[in-house]
């Protein structure tokens, strides 16, 4: 199960460790195409924590990372951002985004 996070949480979720963090939308349908491949990373890397954000909820944490189009997700080690993809990507994508991470 992916862990949901807002404002108040979103520091320290992606404090320590590889994080993949996804701004959604529940009414998004490329956010929801690509759901089910963000499980599977998730449940495939032990070392990677996944989280969503919902941009309706967390418009300032949006607006603090510049995400103008959904999906996007960031990818942070160790606190640090070290990319950021838009869009719905296969899972051979997000895979290569994350060599980079873990």
């Amino acid at each position: 199960m992916l862990k949901h996070i807002n404002d108040t949480e979103f520091d320290a979720a992606v404090k320590t460790g590889s994080v993949l963090v996804d701004f959604y939308a529940d009414w998004c349908g490329p956010c929801k195409m690509i759901a089910p491949v963000l499980e599977q990373l998730d449940a495939e890397h032990p070392g990677l924590t996944v989280c969503k954000v919902n941009v309706d909820e967390a418009p300032s944490l949006a607006a603090r990372f510049g995400v103008m189009s959904i999906p996007t997700v960031l990818y942070f080690k160790n606190g640090q951002l070290v990319d950021k993809t838009v869009g719905a990507l296969s899972k051979s994508a997000f895979q290569s985004k994350l060599a980079q991470i873990l």
